[in-house]
């Protein structure tokens, strides 16, 4: 008696991988809410995101825009108005208002330049990796001699020859920022491809870049993710030492760096025109940096206790 057999619907293999990652995404969460120190931190920076979308809503003046008869109003606990909570600067603008855009800045610098890094560096480490030869030669040395510059001379001497603006910056911080991602992956790429799964795949007759892309990165995208979110709180202090310094965002776009320069010349006083946004990017970078280390605990399998 012959059987027939039902075509298998063209939706049910997403509909598996769909419930795969749903299972991953809780198991995730899970690890997260007991992980409180990581969960602080990662609400902060939620804020942090909130703050920046929603900017036009949270600020209640124009950022660029000042009143000279209220410059340098001190924060209400020191005897300000309700209207400017957290003061004003030299120049009678709302110092909340600044902050708040601010942080568009910052995060907006931040998520593209290491979004940037990423890619290139895991693209060129996994390559560099995996097929060796002159090209991981070559990688290899490039990268060891742009680390041989420190950063922020490094961006410093970028932008002193690019000249300051949004597009020169993103390029300064990712031309060096792309080395960290490309070490970890090649190292990741080096280990994986001695393991049993990769002259499985190679027998099976993959190809080398169906291999890189569908069963590597995702073993080495838990590394990449952590080195990513670390990687952002760097960035941020980059953009507001360079603006700090006159060669990032340029007044009077509200930049969270230029803001503590401004305040330097009134730190005796008028302190909070420095100190709050000194405050801002303290907090923002300590809850990435304390969020990058839980997710480290949650998602690298060789500190997980079996």
């Amino acid at each position: 008696m012959q059987t027939t057999q039902t075509a298998m619907p063209w939706w049910y293999p997403l509909t598996i991988r769909l419930r795969i990652w749903a299972a991953n995404a809780a198991g995730f969460f899970r690890d997260l809410a007991g992980h409180p120190i990581a969960l602080a931190g990662g609400l902060v920076v939620l804020l942090y995101v909130a703050m920046a979308i929603f900017a036009p809503q949270i600020a209640p003046h124009d950022p660029t825009k000042g009143e000279l008869i209220r410059r340098l109003e001190p924060p209400v606990w020191a005897g300000g108005s309700m209207q400017y909570w957290l003061g004003t600067d030299a120049q009678g603008r709302d110092l909340w208002s600044r902050i708040v855009f601010g942080s568009r800045i910052s995060l907006w610098v931040g998520f593209v330049s290491v979004a940037i890094s990423a890619v290139v560096g895991v693209l060129l480490g996994c390559l560099a990796g995996y097929f060796r030869g002159a090209l991981d030669e070559v990688l290899s040395r490039f990268s060891d001699l742009l680390l041989a510059f420190p950063y922020l001379i490094f961006a410093i001497a970028v932008m002193a020859f690019m000249g300051p603006g949004m597009t020169n910056l993103l390029l300064a911080l990712t031309f060096k920022g792309w080395v960290e991602f490309y070490r970890l992956a090649r190292g990741e790429m080096l280990s994986e491809k001695t393991k049993e799964y990769v002259p499985a795949a190679v027998a099976v007759g993959m190809g080398d870049l169906r291999i890189i892309v569908s069963e590597v990165l995702p073993n080495i995208f838990h590394s990449v993710l952590v080195l990513a979110t670390l990687r952002l709180g760097v960035m941020i202090v980059m953009e507001a030492s360079l603006s700090f310094l006159g060669l990032g965002i340029q007044p009077p776009t509200p930049a969270w760096g230029s803001m503590v320069s401004e305040g330097r010349d009134y730190l005796t006083t008028s302190w909070w025109v420095s100190t709050i946004p000194g405050l801002a990017i303290l907090i923002l970078v300590l809850a990435i940096n304390v969020f990058g280390e839980g997710l480290r605990d949650i998602l690298d399998p060789r500190l997980k206790i079996e």
